[in-house]
């Protein structure tokens, strides 16, 4: 099943390149970059989501030679799809679209950074289903939730993200992988670099290994584990039907009790 979404996933990003070719005359090196040569064989980490500055998209590109030589090992093959918006005025959230647009159409990179554009309901569907690793990078303690790995973890897709939003509760150390980040808010750009060497560890230690280490008959088994261990641990923990109990249980009953507590100030014309 994980195969067969990574295979829809991948058809869906080539017929959105077919159109930009076909009906908008677009550039080739634009059809590179938006995914006409990606890899259904490779290892696929995604990330989509709005682009705000925290959130910190370009984490993964601080250091692009150790980024290219884990992408372009000729027996592991690692691609990125990222995909989102930025908030129209947020210029600095425009600025890190740009970064990963132009990596994308760097004929060196190999058409193996893809920026799918035009991000809305439809795409994350297909990327929550097809990629192999959800990847959320935000500077702690921004990030207000991430419901989105949720989604990733329901269709069999690890997570691999700092400990912050929901990811604290879900991580169990069998259902995905955790950033450990620097602590150095005073010195945002030598956390970022720490935070970036550790994501690259992770990845060349343990995702990739993992996910090409294959039995007898070409099944990855270590990393089905992983797959399967995020179903069952998050899928019956993270929903909405649990959100809206443990709000209407922890503040808007609580809250209710309150306002029946409270004395009515009188308005003077009462006895």
């Amino acid at each position: 099943m994980r195969v067969q979404l990574k295979h829809k996933l991948m058809s869906f990003i080539r017929e959105r390149a077919r159109d930009l070719w076909r009906k908008e005359r677009r550039d080739p090196v634009q059809v590179l970059a938006s995914g006409a040569l990606l890899d259904p064989e490779a290892l696929t980490i995604g990330f989509a989501r709005r682009f705000a500055t925290y959130k910190r998209a370009t984490l993964l590109l601080q250091d692009l030679a150790r980024l290219q030589a884990i992408m372009q090992d000729r027996w592991r093959p690692v691609q990125l799809i990222f995909a989102g918006k930025a908030h129209p005025a947020d210029e600095p959230g425009k600025h890190l679209i740009h970064q990963v647009y132009v990596l994308a159409k760097e004929y060196n990179l190999g058409g193996q950074i893809t920026f799918v554009e035009d991000y809305d309901m439809h795409v994350a569907k297909f990327l929550v289903q097809g990629v192999d690793v959800w990847l959320n990078s935000p500077v702690p303690p921004l990030e207000a939730s991430g419901t989105s790995g949720q989604k990733a973890a329901l269709n069999g897709v690890p997570n691999l993200s700092v400990a912050d939003g929901w990811w604290c509760e879900g991580y169990n150390g069998g259902n995905g992988w955790t950033i450990n980040t620097a602590d150095s808010a005073s010195d945002p750009t030598g956390r970022d670099v720490s935070d970036a060497h550790t994501l690259y560890q992770i990845l060349e230690n343990e995702i990739v290994p993992l996910y090409y280490q294959r039995d007898s008959d070409s099944v990855p088994r270590g990393w089905i584990r992983v797959v399967k261990e995020a179903i069952c641990s998050i899928t019956p923990l993270f929903s909405a039907r649990r959100m809206v109990k443990e709000y209407v249980e922890r503040f808007y009953v609580p809250a209710a009790r309150e306002a029946q507590e409270t004395p009515t100030p009188s308005d003077g014309n009462q006895p």
